[in-house]
C-alpha cells in the first residue's frame, strides 16, 4: 500500500516548480505550495529553500502524487482551501485537523483564548465553547485554563467528530466534554453554573455571503457563517439566553464582524443582566471581540 506513495526527489521538485508557476498564474499565494509539501511530504523549510531534496532517491508522500496534483488543481480552479487539502491547519500551538464540515480556524480567533484568560474571574469550574466546529477554542481553553472543565457544543455531528479527534490527538480528551445540540440547550442540567462562555458564532449577514471569497463561500460550511439578515441572529440569541447559564461574575465572550461592535454593545446593555461590557480589537485594529460579565 505504502509503495505507491513513494516518489523521487526529482519528480517532486518538478511538480513543485509547475505548481508554483500555476499558483502565480491564478493568483493563489505561491507560499501555499510549500506549506502543503511541509504537511504531505514531511519536508522541512530548509530542504525546500535549498532544493536539497531534489537529489533524494525517494520521498514518502501521504497520498499519491496524482491525487496531490488533482487536489492542487481544485485549489487553483475550484478555490478549494489549501487547509482542506492538507486536512490540517496550525492554530495557536496546535496542529488542528479540519475538513469541509468545519470552518478553518482563523489566526485572529486565537485572541479569544488570551481574552478568556485575561477576563476570567474564575479560571476553574465550567467553561463552554458554543459552536465548537473543529474544537479549536475548546482546545485553547483547556490548554490555557488547566483547572477548568470545558463543554464543547456543536449542532453538526460531523464537526463534533473532528473536534473529538482533535481533543484525542492533542491529549485533552479527559478535559473536554462534547455535546450535540443548539447553543446552550444540551447544557440545561448545568444552568447557572458556568464560569465562562466563549463563542465564535456565525455573524455574516446572509446577503453578504455571496460576496465572500470563493474559498469561503464555496467550501466552508454555511451553517457556521450565516448570521441571518443583519448577521446578528446567533449573537442576539447568545446575549438573551446566556445569563441563565452563567454564574454571577461569569464571563460572556464572543467574536464578531467588523462594524458590529456598537450593535452588540447596545444589545448587551439593553438585556439588563450584564455589566463591565468591553469591546476589544484584533491585531489589525478591527473591533472584533465583545466581553461582558453576568451581574
Amino acid at each position: 500500500m505504502g509503495e505507491k506513495h513513494l516518489i523521487s526527489g526529482l519528480q517532486l521538485w518538478q511538480w513543485r516548480n509547475t505548481a508554483l508557476q500555476a499558483a502565480i498564474a491564478t493568483d493563489v499565494p505561491p507560499a501555499e505550495v510549500d506549506w502543503l509539501l511541509l504537511e504531505v511530504a514531511g519536508l522541512d523549510r530548509l530542504a525546500l529553500r535549498l532544493d536539497s531534496y531534489k537529489n533524494w532517491p525517494q520521498i514518502q508522500l501521504q497520498l499519491p502524487l496524482e491525487e496531490l496534483d488533482h487536489l492542487w488543481q481544485r485549489r487553483l480552479n475550484d478555490r478549494l482551501p489549501v487547509q482542506y487539502i492538507a486536512g490540517v491547519t496550525p492554530w495557536r500551538n496546535f496542529q488542528i485537523a479540519v475538513s469541509s464540515a468545519v470552518l478553518i480556524p482563523r489566526p485572529e480567533t486565537e485572541l479569544l483564548i488570551d481574552l478568556s484568560l485575561a477576563s476570567a474571574s474564575n479560571t476553574s469550574g465550567h467553561w463552554a465553547d458554543l459552536g465548537t466546529g473543529s474544537g479549536a477554542i475548546a482546545l485553547g481553553l483547556a490548554d490555557a485554563l488547566p483547572k477548568a472543565t470545558i463543554y464543547a457544543i456543536d449542532y453538526s455531528l460531523e464537526a463534533l467528530a473532528i473536534a473529538q479527534t482533535n481533543a484525542r490527538n492533542l491529549g485533552f480528551a479527559d478535559r473536554i466534554k462534547f455535546y450535540q445540540g443548539s447553543w446552550w440547550e444540551p447544557l440545561r442540567f448545568l444552568k447557572g453554573q458556568f464560569s465562562g462562555m466563549v463563542s465564535n458564532p456565525p455573524y455574516i449577514p446572509t446577503s453578504t455571503l455571496a460576496t465572500l471569497q470563493p474559498e469561503v463561500v464555496n467550501h466552508e460550511p454555511h451553517l457556521a457563517l450565516d448570521g441571518g439578515t443583519d448577521g446578528l441572529d446567533c449573537i442576539r440569541h447568545l446575549i438573551e439566553i446566556s445569563p441563565s447559564y452563567l454564574q454571577p461574575g461569569g464571563v460572556w465572550l464572543i467574536e464578531m464582524m467588523a462594524g458590529q461592535a456598537d450593535a452588540v454593545r447596545e444589545l448587551l446593555q439593553n438585556q439588563g443582566s450584564y455589566c463591565k461590557i468591553q469591546i476589544h480589537a484584533d491585531l489589525a485594529g478591527i473591533e472584533r471581540f465583545a466581553v461582558a460579565y453576568k451581574s
